[in-house]
């Protein structure tokens, strides 16, 4: 019934990376939310924690999406590279290039549902606003720590 809509053997994967790239995500945020120091650390650990249950949220959106298509959900996440400088600065770029790999799996899901499915696309497009302002608010808080 579904493959009336869409190309499962497509879309399957497609979801279980931005699946493990979300998970990822949760990792990722809540370890940063352990290791920020400095005088701005209350907010920035605030912002973290609420990327971490956002990342959550989008990982069980992409879940419930990839079972309802007839998709297993894969069991990891992706690896979680990290260069071991907590400093704000590194912080936020490592984030930011984990926030633009999200928006390109969710721009690859775009791609292969593209006038096939209303309700596939639209929660692609959703997601890609979602990270697009990640990025953006990350651009934001970055420009404290680059301006010199």
């Amino acid at each position: 019934m579904i493959d009336d809509l869409i190309d499962a053997s497509q879309v399957i994967p497609v979801l279980n990376r931005i699946l493990r790239a979300e998970l990822s995500g949760v990792v990722r945020y809540t370890h940063y939310s352990f290791v920020i120091t400095g005088p701005n650390r209350l907010p920035l650990v605030d912002f973290m924690k609420q990327q971490a249950t956002e990342s959550l949220l989008h990982a069980q959106q992409a879940g419930e999406l990839l079972t309802g298509i007839g998709g297993h959900p894969d069991q990891g996440i992706d690896a979680i590279e990290e260069s071991h400088d907590h400093s704000i600065e590194t912080i936020m770029r490592e984030a930011i290039a984990h926030e633009r790999r999200a928006l390109g799996l969710y721009r690859e899901l775009l791609s292969v549902v593209a006038d096939r499915s209303i309700y596939i696309e639209e929660y692609a497009r959703g997601q890609i606003g979602a990270e697009e302002m990640h990025v953006i608010e990350m651009n934001k808080l970055l420009r404290d720590y680059t301006i010199g």
